[in-house]
């Protein structure tokens, strides 16, 4: 599923493999969960993979009646990010840059944390 969402957000590989910490010469790791396998017992990836679905959730509360928008958010820019698109705060702060955008959606939404 989360490979998915990464194709609706028209992610590369590059930012595909950042957001689920996948090292690029590991992009194999990419291939085999498009292929259906499961994200791994690192609880780092379940992790990630907890928030980017909690991100495509909140973007799908916001923007009900309009599905592009919501696809396009991840790689469009904001103020908020100082200009940067929130896949480039995600490739530049890691999981911390991860937690920023969930973070960013859910107050956007009206809830005080992730767990709301």
């Amino acid at each position: 599923m989360v490979m998915q969402l990464m194709d609706l957000w028209s992610l590369n590989r590059e930012q595909q493999a950042a957001l689920l910490d996948v090292g690029l010469y590991r992009c194999s790791r990419l291939d085999s969960y498009r292929k259906g396998s499961p994200v791994g017992p690192d609880r780092d990836q379940v992790d990630r993979v907890r928030h980017l679905l909690g991100i495509h959730k909140n973007l799908r509360l916001l923007f009900p009646q309009n599905r592009e928008l919501a696809y396009h958010w991840m790689t469009t820019s904001y103020k908020a990010f100082d200009g940067l698109r929130s896949v480039e705060i995600v490739q530049k702060w890691g999981f911390t840059g991860l937690l920023m955008v969930h973070t960013y959606l859910a107050r956007a939404l009206g809830r005080q944390t992730l767990a709301d």
